[in-house]
């Protein structure tokens, strides 16, 4: 099979529009600025991950930066549920940010000032050990983006305080409480470019796959069922999280990242027998890994071993000699 080309990559003389979690100064336009085809194309802020899957959808825009998971923090629930629910979407590459806070106030405010702290709920959930040591008796206001959180300093007086990304100060008339307030100084997180349509990115020999897969039922052996669909074809899994259908209890999905392409043939084996023990499976991209790590995987599970399998049961069926 011929590689396919770059979704992105088919309009390339055309002035493109590319959304993100806005607003600007977020880490999330950090990440959509790793995407080289987005150079010096149109960058649309959004108010959250619905109303960028809608501009994807009704093709305002070629494709959507979303956060996906954080190393601290776990899977963004929004954006899977979101996947879920979508259809139509493909992700077409994935790119990481190092995360790293800063508390911010207006001028005058101290840190002996700070009763509330307005935080998107990810980065309050980063900074929550700073948080209750330095200010155990702090409340939390959610907010919609960390830049949003800063801004609405600005805007009213709800919150004394807010959670925000460096640099902030620079960009709004406010002062830095403290800086690298995160709990973890190695925190990172992954964000995914999401277009529309069904084409695919060629296998690089370092790539992911995403899926969502429904339990066909709540039963004891039903997740081991569908984790043998990986195990017995030799494909590691990445991420394995779990979320409610919401028809009844007890119903669950499952998101989940393969290591390898589903052309790879032991990741397209497992996807046939999701298929046949799921009653729905989504597949939602393959595209190449942020870190470029090749996939390792023992010889037994080589495409070569896959190909002579089938051409050995197609000789059985057809008369000719098994060797």
């Amino acid at each position: 099979m011929p590689d396919s080309p770059n979704p992105l990559s088919l309009t390339k003389t055309q002035t493109q529009t590319y959304s993100y979690l806005g607003p600007a100064g977020t880490f999330t336009e950090a990440a959509l600025a790793q995407v080289p085809e987005a150079r010096d194309q149109v960058w649309r802020p959004v108010n959250n991950v619905g109303e960028a899957f809608a501009d994807v959808i009704s093709g305002r825009s070629i494709a959507a930066m979303i956060a996906i998971e954080n190393s601290v923090d776990g899977g963004v629930t929004a954006t899977q549920d979101a996947l879920a629910s979508v259809p139509n979407l493909r992700i077409i590459g994935e790119y990481l940010v190092p995360v790293n806070f800063v508390l911010v106030a207006r001028p005058g405010t101290t840190l002996a000032d700070v009763r509330v702290v307005n935080a998107h709920p990810v980065a309050y959930g980063q900074c929550r050990n700073w948080l209750e040591k330095t200010l155990p008796s702090h409340e939390h206001l959610p907010s919609s983006s960390n830049v949003a959180a800063a801004s609405a300093l600005l805007d009213n007086t709800q919150a004394d305080a807010a959670i925000a990304p460096p640099g902030i100060d620079k960009h709004h008339d406010l002062v830095v409480l403290a800086s690298n307030i995160g709990d973890n100084p190695n925190a990172v997180t992954r964000f995914v470019l999401v277009g529309r349509g069904n084409e695919l990115t060629a296998p690089t020999g370092a790539d992911k796959t995403s899926l969502i897969i429904e339990l066909p039922s709540d039963r004891s052996g039903a997740l081991l069922e569908m984790l043998e669909q990986f195990a017995t074809r030799g494909v590691n899994l990445s991420l394995i999280q779990s979320r409610p259908i919401g028809d009844s209890l007890g119903r669950y999905r499952f998101v989940v990242d393969a290591d390898g392409h589903i052309l790879d043939e032991r990741v397209a084996d497992a996807l046939l027998g999701l298929r046949r023990f799921s009653p729905k499976v989504i597949f939602l991209g393959s595209y190449p890994r942020a870190d470029k790590r090749p996939i390792e995987f023992t010889s037994r599970y080589d495409d070569g071993i896959f190909i002579e399998a089938r051409d050995w049961l197609r000789g059985l069926v057809g008369g000719e000699p098994a060797e």
